[in-house]
């Protein structure tokens, strides 16, 4: 079961509801689109499914469907309340409440978990980031969001779209975009396409062997102070934060750019400290 455009409209009116742009809200009305990503989600009978920023529950009812346990989590408190009568019947469990400030660790408790949804567009980087970093339990996720901030996620060394965000979901996970959504399967319309990542958690950080992985606080500062100023050479967007003894060391150039270095590099030169770490 999953709704229709015609069923998402009349939900709306019936209960004097709009999408909220200020909460990037974007209803996905269109069947063949949810199915096709409960199929990607590689999900069903003995898995469980945290939805963030679940709307009226078109893409949980065909989470419900898989067999899987679900969790949907809405922000909007007139939406919740219509989502509680839709997906509750089969068995689905709603929170109410702003996922970026939910303690999602301890509403999921042990894992593993995994995270379906359409992410808004407005909180879809900062919610990616904060699960990676904050709840361990989440061991995949496949999510949908603007089509740039995919290529963000999952951008490859040299990539135009490579940038602090793709080092830092590196650090914790893999990234693919794993398909395309027309902005014609949303109630309202975006202006702009979307797309799926599937992201999967590595067992642990990943970093270069011939070191000590750094604190990752001090991976994140030295990656984005580097992409801060991207057009510069390393030796002058990292003066301040990485000591000029740390190329030489970390085998990394002072006049390469911050969008030539790939991951193992930025942890090189993280890790790295007076009488540190060198490669063996």
């Amino acid at each position: 079961m999953t709704l229709t455009r015609r069923q998402v409209t009349e939900l709306l009116s019936a209960h004097g509801l709009a999408p909220r742009r200020a909460l990037g809200q974007n209803f996905v009305v269109d069947p063949n689109t949810v199915r096709r990503i409960a199929r990607l989600a590689r999900v069903g009978p003995g898995d469980r499914v945290i939805e963030i920023g679940a709307g009226l529950g078109s893409l949980t009812l065909a989470m419900a469907d898989t067999g899987a346990a679900v969790t949907a989590v809405e922000v909007d408190h007139g939406i919740a309340a219509v989502l509680r009568s839709i997906v509750e019947p089969v068995g689905v469990t709603v929170v109410e409440g702003d996922a970026l400030d939910l303690d999602l660790a301890a509403v999921l408790g042990a894992g593993p978990w995994v995270l379906v949804a359409n992410l808004p567009y407005n909180v879809a980087t900062p919610l990616v980031v904060r699960v990676l970093e904050e709840v361990p339990a989440l061991t995949r996720m496949l999510v949908m969001v603007q089509a740039e901030v995919a290529d963000r996620l999952a951008a490859a060394p040299g990539s135009p779209a490579y940038g602090a965000v793709s080092v830092i979901v590196a650090w914790w996970a893999s990234a693919t975009v794993v398909g395309q959504v027309p902005a014609t399967v949303f109630v309202p319309r975006p202006k702009v396409a979307s797309a799926l990542v599937a992201i999967e958690r590595r067992p642990s950080p990943r970093g270069d062997a011939r070191f000590e992985p750094p604190p990752y606080a001090r991976f994140k500062a030295v990656a984005r102070a580097g992409f801060g100023q991207r057009r510069k050479m390393l030796r002058r967007s990292l003066a301040g934060v990485v000591e000029p003894a740390a190329f030489g060391a970390a085998g990394v150039g002072p006049d390469a750019r911050a969008e030539e270095l790939g991951l193992d590099q930025w942890a090189r030169l993280a890790a790295w400290a007076p009488n540190g770490p060198t490669p063996s």
